[in-house]
């Protein structure tokens, strides 16, 4: 129950939150825009999390801060931050689907790393991602070239993060753990926004209820909720039951982007949607070949007797003088 409550939170939640994100962004800079998402909600996170005993209990040190910083720094810096400056330039279900992704990189990322063979159902996953992929971004397409290759970044980043992230010396309590990484990553885009020059453009006078709705919606359900179900995820679920959440969030996205924001759906988008998703289905539930069972004493015993019989039968009878020979 609690796995599938995860999940549903994840496939829910973060697929609005590209609808989110892009209504945030019509009167917010990005940046500076996702690093009060991230102070706010680690900074409430981690409060709750003290009040709880809990940061008492694991006494994060410098190792488990650095990991915070570049487990976020991957997750929410190089990915969230990608997609929030992205979605200035292309739709928000655009980006969705290109950010479904993930899984490719991921298996691309067992592959490289740490030298797990891909099946032959996971190589066509990954050849028929790339191709819908290209059919969404090729001849014909109208999104931006350089808000594609942020996106395609972005996902690479997520992908790399999360293989991080479950071998990295974080706090064993979700949820300290994800409040350190929105703290980092935070303070990390907050100095990449006043770098870009974003501090100068903003204009709180200018900002709408919407784009506020929005960021309140992106701090509590999109980071504090999401996230650290995520980062439950990464402990206590296998990686394709994971990258599923990457197949039902464009879904949503496109949805709401259609519905609220009059976002253009074509046949050549829907296509390309098919196809990436066809592929991630590949990826994620490929068969894998299952291991062959340890021999126990009990699944040895027929064979045993059956053996000692066969032994037996072939065993010529004892001679006259054998015989004599025991009797004395």
């Amino acid at each position: 129950m609690k796995l599938a409550a995860a999940l549903g939170t994840v496939y829910l939640v973060w697929g609005s939150t590209y609808f989110a994100i892009a209504t945030a962004d019509k009167t917010l800079p990005p940046l500076l825009m996702l690093s009060v998402r991230f102070l706010v909600a680690g900074g409430l996170l981690y409060a709750w999390c003290a009040w709880r005993g809990d940061v008492a209990a694991e006494r994060p040190g410098r190792s488990q801060w650095q990991a915070a910083a570049l487990a976020g720094g991957l997750l929410l810096v190089v990915d969230t931050g990608g997609v929030a400056w992205a979605e200035t330039h292309v739709a928000s279900g655009y980006a969705a689907l290109l950010v479904a992704s993930v899984p490719l990189y991921m298996a691309l990322i067992d592959r490289a790393v740490f030298g797990i063979r891909l099946p032959l159902g996971a190589a066509a996953g990954i050849a028929t991602g790339l191709l819908g992929v290209g059919l969404l971004v090729g001849p014909g397409g109208h999104a931006d070239a350089v808000g594609i290759a942020v996106l395609l970044i972005a996902a690479f980043a997520w992908a790399a993060g999360s293989a991080y992230a479950r071998v990295a010396p974080l706090p064993r309590r979700p949820l300290l753990a994800a409040a350190m990484q929105m703290l980092c990553a935070g303070v990390l885009l907050a100095g990449a926004g006043i770098g870009t020059g974003e501090l100068s453009r903003v204009r709180l006078d200018a900002v709408s209820p919407a784009s506020l709705g929005a960021l309140a919606f992106l701090v509590v359900f999109g980071s504090i909720v999401a996230f650290s179900a995520y980062g439950w995820l990464l402990k206590n679920a296998s990686t394709p039951l994971l990258s599923t959440y990457a197949y039902v969030n464009p879904a949503v996205a496109i949805f709401l982007g259609w519905a609220f924001a009059g976002e253009h759906v074509g046949g050549k988008e829907l296509a390309a949607g098919l196809v990436i998703l066809t592929s991630i289905a590949l990826l994620v539930f490929r068969r894998e070949p299952r291991a062959a069972a340890e021999p126990t004493a009990e699944s040895l015993a027929p064979y045993i007797r059956a053996k000692e019989a066969q032994l037996l039968e072939q065993r010529p009878a004892p001679s006259l003088a054998e015989l004599h020979r025991v009797a004395a």
